[in-house]
């Protein structure tokens, strides 16, 4: 059975695995959701908490972004260099990574709020987007730091990729304009350069909600 992936080509949480697998070399089939409101695990590719992406394998199925990429490095036949959540030992880098992953959960909750019909200036809507201006400033400040902490020699980071794919998304869905965050804009501007990012641009799978 062929790889394949249960999510969106608008999801920045679907494109982490997509640079992976383009970067891994792997051949990853999306297979789109249809409907982000339904109660159905099946419907998610039997995610039980209703969440994208879900990755099937021969193996069986892999839950979330970093599971995925996890696995597809494993299936790949090359042997990159990959630096991973877990071997972020400096302070900057750890709280990069936290920050970008509050940060693109935030994001969702701000984007369903809207397609919900919750007004903006609803407690909860004011909260997550005050979270998620506080996470981009400190990334503005603060994520040059923190990729410079990487190896060099390493071939792709879990970090890099979650950053690119939140700041694009942010433009993207309309969320939030990065004017205010030059630096932030350069590193996307500089990683889109990459085939796997250009392999894997949003786009609307269905018209936008």
């Amino acid at each position: 059975m062929p790889m394949h992936l249960q999510g969106r080509s608008s999801s920045h949480f679907t494109r982490i695995p997509r640079i992976f697998a383009a970067e891994l070399e792997i051949d990853l089939e999306l297979h789109v959701i249809a409907d982000l409101l339904s109660t159905d695990p099946l419907d998610y590719g039997g995610h039980p908490a209703l969440k994208m992406p879900t990755l099937h394998t021969d193996a069986g199925i892999w839950f979330g972004s970093l599971p995925i990429c996890r696995e597809l490095a494993l299936c790949s036949d090359l042997s990159l260099d990959i630096v991973w959540p877990e071997d972020l030992q400096r302070p900057v880098a750890a709280n990069a990574q936290e920050l970008v992953l509050t940060a693109m959960s935030t994001e969702v909750g701000l984007i369903m709020g809207k397609a919900s019909g919750v007004a903006a200036d609803n407690a909860q809507q004011v909260k997550l987007r005050a979270s998620l201006l506080g996470a981009m400033d400190w990334l503005e400040m603060n994520h040059l730091r923190a990729i410079d902490t990487l190896p060099p020699e390493r071939d792709l980071s879990f970090l890099e990729v979650s950053l690119f794919c939140l700041i694009e998304h942010l433009e993207f869905r309309e969320v939030l304009s990065l004017d205010a965050y030059p630096a932030l804009r350069a590193f996307g501007q500089r990683f889109a350069r990459k085939s796997s990012a250009r392999a894997t641009e949003f786009k609307f799978d269905f018209p936008s909600p």
